[in-house]
């Protein structure tokens, strides 16, 4: 079951992108938190200003992404904490995937993103299924 935290992040997130990302966290190999789901304009006003996102046109702000961080025990103590490890994210890539396939629902990956730059944390429904 996703953490208190999660689940709040997850309000006012479309439907079809909940039930991805509550069906990844059954199947994942690899713990996970959602740290972000709906945004305010404001917050992403902030975020684009620190070059902490490349848009002001972000599927945050409709409710149509989300961002994870994997989490994991680093010293064996059962404290779960955040991990930033590329290849957690191509296995949490993955079983996004395959959560909406199973589901029969479209999904990006900021992983796959063909810019100069990845955002691997970040899952959204993709604009041609879903427009604003």
């Amino acid at each position: 079951m996703l953490d208190a935290r999660s689940e709040k992040s997850l309000d006012g997130v479309h439907r079809d992108l909940y039930v991805i990302t509550r069906l990844a966290y059954v199947i994942s190999p690899v713990k996970f938190i959602v740290t972000e789901g709906l945004r305010t304009l404001e917050k992403q006003k902030v975020l684009f200003a620190s070059g902490a996102s490349k848009t002001m046109n972000s599927r945050h702000l409709t409710g149509h992404a989300v961002d994870l961080a994997a989490i994991i025990d680093f010293d064996g103590d059962g404290t779960l904490e955040v991990r930033w490890d590329e290849g957690l994210y191509v296995k949490l890539g993955k079983v996004m995937y395959e959560a909406a396939k199973t589901l029969q629902l479209p999904l990006q990956w900021g992983g796959d993103w063909q810019y100069d730059w990845k955002d691997k944390p970040h899952f959204q429904l993709p604009w041609k299924e879903y427009p604003k």
